[in-house]
């Protein structure tokens, strides 16, 4: 198997260290998005004493110029804690932060998506929106092959892979376990895994979140996954097809509903969101990958278990529809919906705002309007 060669580093070596006391000094990770708008990048610092609250943890600073946010002649940004997990690589009392990035001039970098987000959320928090996310991903050697397969050749057609159990059906379980218990550990909101449809592909569940705290959730749970991938020595891509062909691709599904939508009767009001949805089809497929659309084309074909990128449809239990309607919630009349559409590189920020702007905002052109002198 092509793996890292720092995964074949003797870790109890490391393990000799990590076990050394620290006194009252607590090692703070800062995490952010990076210019790409799918990367993540971090770095550490030391404090005195264990924040209490993400109020804590001072703001710092670091070189734009190497993550595609800034230039080099005016290259520092600030990093601006906002969510606090703890540490499930350092443990207690260390700690995970997810931060914004601001500029020099104090304005949100051009990938900080959160900071338009969370001002649509406040808007919104009488609603008590609820989001729940499926990432999908794959796992791939060192080599950009995928984890498992054939060096020089496919596996067999799909259909024994998904939620499958044994060694010629599922690769890589014990990363999938370790990325679990930490994302446990941290305090992130996971709530299920599963083997997908490609043998490699694996899924998890973010949810339910309230407002901004989706994102918060899932960036934390990205980058907790590709810490741990770093520690196996393999790579967790969210490439939304990454093998071509008659494979599934990686998505990343976000299931929505707004209070009105959970009580009895909830059906009506899922309908009319759909309607809505509906009406603004193009805005929503640019804002569900971060390249305005031209990734997710190659994985809403229509096929493998999609929707035409092209074409809006809905329908209940239909997993080849750009709205999914779970069967029970039709059953029932009341609950949420699914949004097939999203791609697994997907900022959580942009689609979820994107969501409350259409079915709440009532927002239907391909410009989103700015509410800040409203």
């Amino acid at each position: 198997m092509s793996v890292s060669h720092s995964s074949k580093l003797n870790k109890g070596v490391r393990e000799q260290y990590m076990k050394l006391p620290q006194s009252k000094k607590v090692l703070v990770t800062y995490v952010w998005v990076d210019g790409t708008g799918e990367g993540v990048r971090c770095k550490t610092r030391t404090l005195d004493n264990e924040p209490k609250c993400v109020q804590d943890i001072p703001e710092w600073n670091f070189d734009g110029s190497s993550t595609y946010q800034a230039e080099g002649s005016n290259s520092d940004m600030y990093l601006i804690p906002v969510q606090m997990f703890r540490d499930p690589f350092c443990l207690d009392p260390n700690k995970l932060v997810i931060c914004e990035v601001l500029k020099y001039n104090r304005k949100p970098a051009e990938t900080n998506l959160r900071h338009t987000c969370n001002k649509i959320m406040d808007m919104v928090a009488d609603n008590h929106v609820w989001f729940g996310m499926e990432q999908e991903y794959t796992l791939l050697g060192i080599n950009g092959h995928p984890y498992g397969w054939p060096e020089n050749g496919f596996p067999g057609p799909q259909g024994p892979y998904y939620c499958g159990v044994g060694a010629d059906k599922v690769y890589g379980r014990d990363i999938v376990e370790s990325h679990y218990k930490a994302c446990l550990y941290a305090g992130v909101k996971i709530c299920g895994t599963n083997a997908e449809v490609m043998p490699s592909q694996w899924e998890f569940q973010v949810g339910p979140c309230e407002g901004i705290e989706m994102g918060d959730h899932l960036w934390m749970a990205r980058f907790i996954l590709h810490r741990v991938c770093e520690d196996f020595g393999v790579i967790a891509t969210l490439d939304p097809k990454p093998m071509t062909g008659h494979w599934n691709g990686a998505g990343c599904h976000t299931n929505y509903s707004t209070e009105a939508m959970r009580r009895e009767g909830g059906l009506k009001h899922i309908e009319d969101a759909i309607e809505k949805l509906s009406k603004r089809h193009d805005y929503h497929i640019c804002v569900y990958d971060p390249r305005g659309g031209k990734d997710n084309s190659r994985r809403l074909t229509g096929r493998h278990e999609t929707s035409n990128i092209h074409e809006f449809s809905a329908g209940v239990a239909n997993r080849g529809a750009s709205i999914r309607i779970p069967r029970q919630v039709g059953q029932e009349g009341f609950g949420y919906f699914e949004d097939r559409r999203p791609a697994a590189n997907c900022d959580p920020y942009a689609v979820t705002e994107a969501l409350v702007r259409t079915t709440i905002l009532n927002e239907t052109s391909s410009e989103t309007k700015d509410y800040t002198n409203n």
